[in-house]
């Protein structure tokens, strides 16, 4: 009987984790960030941009110890990739905080600060539990990979691979 209850547990558990999204829902599309020259951007504009190209979205913070420490991973995927597209959604708590973290740690690439943060449409519509999280979207704007929190992660990695194969 134990292990029926412990099978139901986990059988429930696996089920209410929710599947991977293949597209970004309606709410993430429409939320809006701010640039680094304070405009305001939808983020299917920001995708929309890259239409046809490799993006791969990090979301992170200048206060978030794992996001840093990643930080160098991430460089080095730049370095390898160079054909994709790096997108930083910051959830700091100030545009300020973003703008000095941004410099700090010499991050390249396109930036966007979440103003709303943690409760924003886009980290709900994404089930944002932790970050960094790494969301990579393929050239035909799928998301191939949706839930990674390590920059190393192999199928992050294995992910990028196949789309500079794909793009030559």
């Amino acid at each position: 009987m134990r292990y029926i209850l412990l099978f139901c547990a986990i059988i429930f558990t696996s089920c209410s984790q929710g599947q991977d999204l293949v597209v970004f829902p309606k709410e993430a599309l429409n939320d809006v960030f701010i640039s680094q020259e304070d405009k305001q951007v939808v983020f299917s504009s920001i995708l929309e941009a890259h239409k046809g190209e490799t993006i791969l979205i990090d979301l992170w913070a200048s206060w978030c110890r794992d996001c840093i420490v990643g930080m160098p991973k991430v460089k080095a995927l730049q370095e390898e990739f160079k054909d994709a597209v790096f997108v930083f959604l910051s959830l700091d708590k100030t545009k300020e905080s973003w703008k000095r973290g941004i410099k700090k740690y010499s991050i390249e690439g396109e930036h966007y600060f979440v103003s709303a943060g943690w409760k924003s449409p886009f980290c709900d519509a994404i089930d944002l539990d932790w970050i960094p999280r790494y969301i990579m979207v393929d050239s035909l704007g799928k998301i191939v990979v949706y839930r990674a929190i390590e920059a190393n992660d192999f199928r992050l990695r294995k992910a990028l691979e196949l789309s500079a194969i794909s793009e030559k």
